[in-house]
């Protein structure tokens, strides 16, 4: 299968997908959401995959809503929206899948990207990594990444993240618990991992995942919940006018009557 967004490749047992939108600092669209899908499609039907490796490329992992796809639609008198449902069901199908999924990550994260980090069942990071939610700067929240991230961090580290907005170093985020490893090299850290790793078989991989999401707050009630939240904050007029304004002009919502 070809993909226009992923870059995906077949190594022993592993699955290697690489976030492929460089030029758009593997922010998210739709056609990455759908791609995202199949490929868990195809991970899920290959017996031979024992897990997935996601990561992004050239210092970005991957950096939330893509505001040009949010802008074009504006400007083709078409309601402003985002695929929360689908964005919402990749994170949902990352922490239910019988592969583990191990996010490598060696540049910045943000927003919607943390999302993804936080639905990984492993996450390693180089010193250089960078994580931060910036979504209240333009008006919106973080809703469909919360549910995911304070089952990692807990409540009050993203909370404080959301509210400040401030980044993150990848020393802090380890010792929040965002990241579970801090490694020079990466590729070193995914081998040593993938030793204990293959010992588990992937029916027991589902079978933990199944019983851990029994434990935790995640629900239907919830996801439906961080969707609505999402889809309530992004037909705000102001909301709307702040994206458009920073993907048309670079101009951030404070600077409007600076």
């Amino acid at each position: 299968m070809s993909y226009e967004t992923l870059l995906v490749e077949s190594k022993q047992d592993l699955l290697i997908v690489t976030l492929n939108r460089v030029d758009h600092k593997n922010s998210i669209n739709d056609q990455l959401l759908q791609e995202l899908n199949q490929m868990l499609d195809l991970a899920e039907q290959d017996p031979q995959c024992h897990a997935i490796v996601l990561q992004g490329k050239d210092g970005f992992f991957c950096t939330g809503m893509d505001f040009e796809q949010v802008t074009q639609q504006v400007l083709a008198g078409q309601t402003a929206s985002f695929a929360s449902d689908t964005y919402m069901n990749v994170l949902k199908r990352f922490s239910s899948s019988a592969k583990i999924i191990i996010a490598k990550v060696d540049g910045r994260v943000l927003a919607g990207g943390m999302g993804i980090l936080a639905a990984c069942d492993m996450v390693i990071a180089s010193n250089q990594s960078q994580f931060g939610l910036s979504e209240a700067m333009w008006g919106l929240l973080p809703a469909n990444v919360m549910p995911f991230l304070i089952r990692r961090v807990g409540f009050q580290p993203a909370y404080f993240m959301t509210l400040t907005m401030q980044n993150i170093n990848a020393q802090r985020a380890y010792e929040i618990h965002l990241v579970d490893e801090v490694s020079e090299n990466l590729d070193d850290s995914l081998r040593r991992l993938m030793l204990s790793l293959r010992r588990i078989n992937n029916s027991t991989v589902l079978e933990a995942k199944k019983f851990f999401r029994k434990m935790w707050l995640i629900n239907e009630e919830m996801e439906q919940c961080a969707i609505a939240e999402l889809k309530h904050l992004m037909a705000q007029p102001e909301v709307i006018n702040n994206i458009k304004n920073f993907a048309l002009h670079q101009q951030f919502p404070w600077e409007k009557n600076a």
